[in-house]
């Protein structure tokens, strides 16, 4: 099998063209990139291992509920990434639950409004962390939330999933899984990107907090690995509507990309780059997904690179999707139907599967040991190795020690394009299929054993050749 790796945040490029309709940016004639062996070559799980795409009653817990805390913002301009979790959350609740539940008790999702409120977040954290009742809580969301979150958490044993963090250290705590692409491996692929396609100075704007120091102290060290200059980071506010005095800073030291916030401020740098003119490449993370980018980016979004465990729901081969993937995303729509951008035509399903992996493996691994006791459920989930094919997510499930459900194995990333049929994304380093033809010549992938290959055009078609 052939791997490319893609990944991360929304990149633009230095001139608009159109092709076929196709609005996209000159810079990605020469893609990307290299990676590691992906989900796709998970090894097949065993009897005792295999769940299915909806774990099954195979034991009797003697119990009646199972409760799934939540903290997540359910209002406020974040609330679309609360909502989406609790959908998501409620269509594996609902299915499990029709399957005979876990052990034969019924999953019940008890939901705290966090907003973007750190205090009122914190808050619900203790009190789902003090109360007996709750098996498992998903958030609160952001990093900096949760670094006060876990204390309680961890000092209760309570069992935590995280599907919107991505600094911190998860091998810090003994109760907690983060179910979000960990920082180091979007950064990683990020500057792959970046070296491929050429650029030297990048530099980053996002809010202040344990994500920004985190991704400010990796580019810091890491950067020049990849022949880059990292010009430093803005520092914005959750306050601010306008990054244009950030992104000005960046053109003026001839920045040719910017990391962009992976929450929803970064739609302001997004409305930034429009207004200013901006050629550069704009790199986004998962955030990418809400539709609030491409409302306030326009059709200068289309160049923009995403990185993201999985994203496929903007794919138009439904061919290429994970069956699990492709069976959540359609539960998810089915019950909840999906976002569409007022301006942008932009859609998004109304449910992120990420948060849906959390209650996945933890009903896989309550099955394993046929206990819902918390330390024995969190033994568990280290172990589990899920194929992609069965995940909510589309992704391999293999937490290990240091508790991410995803390994840097699990990243893709995608580029957003808009035709005249709307927007839709190409993975750029995500898996290639050893069938499918490679995307477009100069495309540099690698074998599974590492191998070098390059993407070119034989006899009218495009292949990959040895590198």
């Amino acid at each position: 099998m052939l791997t490319v790796m893609e990944r991360c945040f929304g990149e633009r490029y230095t001139s608009t063209v159109s092709d076929g309709g196709n609005v996209f940016k000159k810079k990605v004639i020469i893609a990307a990139v290299a990676a590691t062996a992906l989900f796709g070559t998970a090894v097949t799980a065993t009897a005792a291992d295999n769940p299915g795409l909806v774990p099954k009653k195979v034991w009797d817990s003697k119990a009646d509920k199972i409760k799934i805390g939540l903290v997540a913002p359910m209002t406020g301009i974040f609330a679309v990434l609360g909502i989406s979790q609790r959908n998501s959350l409620q269509v594996v609740a609902d299915q499990i639950n029709a399957a005979g539940g876990i052990g034969g008790a019924k999953i019940e999702l008890v939901v705290r409004d966090g907003g973007l409120d750190p205090v009122a977040s914190a808050n619900y954290a203790k009190e789902l962390a003090g109360d007996s009742s709750i098996n498992m809580v998903a958030g609160p969301s952001i990093s900096s939330y949760y670094q006060g979150a876990a204390t309680y958490y961890e000092a209760a044993k309570k069992l935590n999933c995280q599907p919107a963090v991505a600094a911190l250290d998860f091998t810090d705590y003994k109760y907690a899984f983060r179910s979000q692409d960990y920082y180091k491996d979007t950064l990683t692929a990020l500057m792959t990107v970046l070296q491929k396609r050429s650029i030297k100075k990048f530099g980053m704007i996002y809010e202040s907090g344990p994500t920004g120091t985190d991704f400010d102290a990796y580019y810091t060290a890491q950067a020049t690995k990849y022949g880059l200059t990292y010009l430093g980071w803005e520092k914005i506010t959750s306050t601010a509507t306008s990054h244009n005095a950030e992104l000005q800073k960046f053109i003026d030291k001839g920045a040719e990309a910017v990391n962009i916030s992976n929450n929803a401020y970064g739609a302001y740098t997004a409305k930034a780059a429009k207004e200013l003119k901006y050629k550069g490449i704009l790199m986004g993370g998962s955030g990418a997904q809400n539709i609030a980018f491409h409302e306030t980016g326009g059709d200068d979004f289309a160049g923009t690179l995403m990185a993201a465990p999985n994203y496929q729901w903007p794919i138009r081969d439904k061919s290429l999707w994970q069956p699990g993937y492709k069976a959540h995303t359609e539960a998810v729509v089915k019950a909840n139907g999906f976002n569409t951008g007022v301006k942008s035509g932009a859609t998004s399903p109304n449910g992120t599967a990420i948060a849906a992996d959390c209650l996945y493996a933890y009903a896989v691994a309550a099955n394993k040991v046929r206990s819902l006791d918390a330390t024995k459920v969190r033994d568990a989930m280290e172990k589990l190795d899920i194929p992609a094919k069965m995940t909510p997510s589309g992704v391999r499930i293999h937490p290990g020690p240091e508790h991410n459900l995803y390994q840097a194995d699990g990243i893709n990333v995608y580029e957003w394009r808009k035709d005249a049929k709307g927007w839709y994304t190409i993975e750029v380093n995500g898996v290639s299929r050893q069938a499918a033809a490679c995307p477009e010549a100069g495309w540099i992938a690698k074998t599974a054993t590492g191998s070098p290959l390059v993407c070119a055009k034989v006899s009218g078609k495009l292949v990959y050749r040895a590198g």
